[in-house]
């Protein structure tokens, strides 16, 4: 679950943003055309809920062939370099914080996939991303911007200058679902012990590791393999597990212990450890309700009955009485074959966004 007090990844300075301005007064719109398009396109759903799209290559490739980032610091210092185009470097301030989640995979009446996901937190501005890269699969991630750390007036479909500050999103996923039907979740796990592999290979931060897998694996087993190549490190100072799920129906957490990586198999997945060992079941006692709940459905499930466990175990299920405050700011039920989702926002499960992926036209459905 996640504590009261707000906190942020990312905080870097506009000073970039003036630069890039300058420039493209200049003429540089064959350098950061692709970054204007992209800004242009976000789109103010309703309070709170923002949408982007992002057609080409937004630097990703780069960072991993550059050794990637050991921390969200690291992160924010390639991010900056690359939105100017080097010609900018930001000091950054990293805070940190923890956000508690529960996912489900299960099956409808006819085999098909389903992966349900909650994303618990205090209020905040979300953002739904499709990102089609250069070179890698179409995805659809979900990002909460109060992870970017921006000033309290900041409006991701404001001036310009704030909707460019918004492509660091793409940068920091929470969950999402790519072209091939891989679907991945970030969730707390059940302390606050820190990853931070220290070998020879790149490295990665838990949502730069989303956005690698997003882009580039395209089943449950890829996704193992590829996390194997990547030291990873803790985003937001704190532990992290990933549920990780297919269209053929594998679901896996994969959590790190001590530094090493492990993977159980699991359909559901809350904020305590699964994998055997000293820590197997460490977390909150609301954590393990969670887990129980979910876990106590049977038989086949449609999308609808996916919602309906979701927002069983939604925050407002569990009133706070410790004076802290928390919601479930968005749910998903991602249908992983057929390459789409249902979006619920800010626990009001009577309206939903419908998620398309390698459509033609609006990736987004109101």
């Amino acid at each position: 679950m996640m504590k009261h007090k707000k906190k942020t990844v990312l905080k870097w300075t506009c000073g970039i943003l003036v630069v890039l301005l300058i420039l493209l007064a200049a003429g540089g719109w064959w350098m950061f055309g692709t970054f204007i398009t992209a800004a242009n396109s976000i789109e103010k759903l309703e309070d709170g809920l923002y949408s982007m799209e992002y057609d080409g290559d937004y630097g990703f490739d780069d960072f991993l062939a550059q050794g990637g980032a050991a921390s969200d610091s690291a992160l924010a210092d390639y991010l900056v370099s690359f939105l100017s185009r080097g010609f900018y470097k930001a000091e950054n301030d990293v805070q940190t914080g923890e956000f508690g989640c529960s996912t489900i995979c299960t099956q409808d009446e006819h085999g098909i996939v389903l992966f349900g996901r909650n994303y618990d937190w205090e209020e905040c501005q979300t953002m739904i991303v499709l990102t089609r890269p250069k070179d890698g699969y179409e995805s659809v991630s979900t990002c909460c911007l109060d992870f970017l750390g921006f000033s309290e007036d900041y409006a991701p479909d404001g001036s310009m200058m704030e909707r460019m500050q918004t492509l660091a999103a793409i940068y920091v996923p929470l969950d999402g679902m790519n072209e091939k039907g891989l679907v991945v979740a970030d969730l707390m796990a059940g302390d606050n012990e820190e990853t931070h592999q220290r070998t020879d290979k790149p490295d990665v931060t838990t949502t730069t590791a989303i956005r690698l897998l997003l882009d580039k694996a395209a089943n449950v087993d890829e996704a193992i393999t590829l996390l194997g190549q990547y030291d990873m490190n803790s985003s937001i100072g704190s532990a992290h597990h990933l549920s990780i799920a297919d269209a053929g129906g594998k679901s896996v957490v994969v959590e790190y212990v001590g530094g090493e990586m492990l993977v159980t198999e699991t359909k559901v997945v809350t904020n305590h450890y699964l994998s055997e060992g000293e820590k197997q079941g460490i977390g909150s006692n609301q954590s393990h309700i969670r887990f129980d709940t979910l876990s106590a459905y049977s038989g086949p499930a449609d999308d609808l009955n996916v919602r309906d466990m979701l927002e069983s175990v939604a925050q407002k299920n569990y009133p706070q009485t410790d004076g802290s405050y928390e919601k479930t700011m968005w749910s998903i039920v991602y249908c992983p074959e057929g390459r789409c989702a249902d979006f619920y926002f800010d626990e009001n499960y009577e309206h939903s966004y419908g998620l398309l992926l390698q459509e033609k036209g609006s990736f987004l459905k109101r």
